[in-house]
């Protein structure tokens, strides 16, 4: 049986990730967020705020840890002040390295784990009005890159950079259909992206099926960042 540590599970991609887990044989599942995920099914269950003290009951061994929380603050640059970019920084950046430190003992004892962290496809693509969540998750991706030389060969680390994906994070973007039929035409493939589609490549890199996999960064974007 392998243990997975899903934090951010209540919602959204976290959530997703969950229920895929939840379907397949020889998994436990250990979610933690502020509110009890409502799923069917059987995990554990651990409240936690990550801008909070992380103290999580972990068993000794964990195979997969993913950090799911995130933000989208967007706004024109002079109107951001300290506190937007220090609470950005502190969700999504100071958080997973509180919830990966506090599960590192787990993780080294499985001998063969997988950590997965969510960027976002402003990091590699210059996007107005992303500079607060820009500067938090290129830091989550530095942070992600040097780990995954770190904690070779036992601990693989990964990222996935989405682009807008329909989840109640983005719900003040896609609030109607002109909203929603305009953020799909800026993608080449002409649709929002769904946490299936997220969920999918975490579930991947969770697995043994990308057991050569390390350091990297999935743009799961729907082609905006290569394709014009």
């Amino acid at each position: 049986m392998k243990n997975i540590l899903i934090v951010g599970a209540s919602s959204g991609i976290g959530k997703e990730i969950a229920k895929q887990f939840l379907n397949l044989e020889d998994y436990n599942l250990i979610l933690a967020s502020r509110s009890k995920p409502d799923l069917e099914g059987d995990f554990q269950y651990r409240e936690l705020d990550v801008m909070g003290e992380v103290d999580l009951d972990l068993p000794d061994e964990l195979h997969g840890l993913v950090y799911a929380p995130g933000s989208i603050n967007l706004k024109p640059f002079h109107r951001l002040n300290e506190e937007d970019f220090l609470n950005d920084f502190q969700l999504n950046t100071i958080g997973a390295v509180k919830v990966i430190q506090t599960a590192l003992k787990s993780l080294k004892n499985s001998k063969n784990a997988s950590i997965v962290l969510f960027s976002t496809v402003a990091v590699g693509n210059g996007l107005s009005f992303h500079t607060s969540v820009s500067s938090a998750k290129g830091a989550l991706e530095g942070l992600g890159r040097a780990l995954s030389a770190e904690l070779a060969p036992h601990i693989r680390v990964n990222m996935i950079a989405p682009s807008l994906t329909d989840t109640p994070l983005a719900e003040r973007l896609l609030s109607s259909d002109e909203k929603r039929k305009a953020n799909a035409e800026r993608h080449p493939l002409k649709k929002i992206g769904t946490t299936s589609d997220i969920a999918n490549a975490a579930r991947y890199l969770l697995t043994d099926e990308s057991a050569w996999t390390t350091g990297q960064t999935l743009t799961i974007d729907g082609g905006l960042s290569v394709i014009r």
